[in-house]
C-alpha cells in the first residue's frame, strides 16, 4: 500500500523561535564567552590536590585553557551563562583566588593574540547546530 505524501508548506524554521515574523538575535553581543581566572596555592599536597580537582572541573564543564589559569567557554545566551556561573562557583577550591568574567563575542573577538611578535587570530565560537 502505497502512502500519499502530504504537501506541507515550506516555512522557515527560524519561526518557531519566537514571535511570528520577528527572527531570533544572532548578533556579536547575544553569545558570552565565560572566563575563569585563578590563583591557587600550590605550596602543600593538599593543595595541589586541590588545584588539580578545580582545573578538571573546569574542563568538565566545557572551559579550555588559553593561558595558565586562564580559561574560557563559549555560551550561547548571558541566561545559560549564568547557569555557567553557578556550577563554577559550586565547585571553588577553599584557599586562593577565583575570578569569573564574561564578554560578549563582539568584545571577545577584539582580543589581540600573539605568540612571540606574530599576532594570532582569536578563537572562533564553537559552531551553533539547529535540530529541527
Amino acid at each position: 500500500m502505497r502512502r500519499r505524501r502530504e504537501r506541507r508548506a515550506k516555512t522557515d524554521p527560524l519561526d518557531d523561535l519566537g514571535t511570528p515574523g520577528e527572527r531570533p538575535d544572532y548578533s556579536g553581543y547575544r553569545g558570552v564567552w565565560m572566563f575563569a581566572l585563578f590563583d591557587l596555592p600550590v605550596t602543600t599536597k593538599q593543595a595541589r590536590k586541590q588545584y588539580a580537582r578545580f582545573r578538571k572541573a573546569l574542563l568538565c564543564r566545557g572551559f579550555t585553557m588559553l593561558q595558565y589559569s586562564v580559561y574560557a567557554r563559549h555560551c550561547a545566551s548571558e541566561e545559560f551563562a549564568e547557569g555557567v556561573r553557578d556550577d563554577v562557583r559550586a565547585v571553588l577550591p577553599p584557599e586562593g583566588q577565583v575570578r569569573l568574567l564574561a564578554v560578549t563575542d563582539r568584545q571577545f573577538g577584539k582580543m589581540e593574540v600573539y605568540f612571540g611578535k606574530s599576532r594570532a587570530p582569536t578563537e572562533d565560537p564553537p559552531a551553533q547546530f539547529m535540530l529541527f
